[in-house]
């Protein structure tokens, strides 16, 4: 979320690699969010890269629903874009980008997801924050990220931090190589 940083956000060039039939088979989008993502709920991908979980939240929340996929990196919003262009999703998802420092997201949603990307974020305590402020009363953070970016006690520690934000950790289930926690909002 910081162009000083930016060498640690995952390029674009490598959209391919998240986005492919291998990927989606490991980590499929709908077994890992159907739990959480219902119809006509509003959602927020966070870090949506090429929008693997965006166009999938957004035949879940369906037409009354709503997506926001937001990204720091234009690229990564104009690959969601095409992917959705013509079809029923574009109705659905929104299109954000973030700004160097903050997710920049006004509206109010029920669930949030943070993909892989949270090890990208330079100041966790701001960006834990603000989603505390964009989800709303009881609403849900499904973090999810890569084993091999994220030790086990790196994990940990960011779980520690989001509790004294004033979420609690509601499960932890499992997605393939990845340290996984759902969190709900507390007032």
């Amino acid at each position: 979320m910081n162009h000083d940083r930016s060498n640690r956000v995952c390029p674009v060039e490598n959209a391919g690699g998240l986005d492919n039939g291998i990927r989606k088979f490991l980590q499929n989008p709908r077994k890992i969010l159907s739990p959480y993502v219902k119809a006509g709920m509003t959602v927020l991908d966070v870090g949506c890269g090429p929008g693997v979980f965006s166009i999938e939240m957004a035949r879940m929340v369906g037409t009354s629903g709503r997506v926001i996929a937001a990204d720091l990196q234009d690229g990564m919003l104009e690959i969601v874009k095409r992917k959705i262009k013509g079809t029923e999703a574009e109705k659905i998802v929104g299109i954000h980008k973030c700004l160097s420092d903050r997710i920049g997201v006004t509206d109010k949603v029920d669930f949030a997801l943070a993909f892989y990307m949270v090890h990208e974020v330079p100041d966790q305590a701001s960006f834990f924050k603000e989603l505390h402020e964009i989800l709303k009363p009881n609403g849900s953070l499904l973090i999810v990220e890569p084993k091999v970016h994220v030790s086990r006690s790196g994990f940990e520690e960011m779980l520690k931090l989001v509790r004294s934000l004033h979420f609690e950790v509601a499960e932890r289930p499992k997605v393939f190589f990845s340290r996984v926690a759902m969190l709900r909002r507390l007032a």
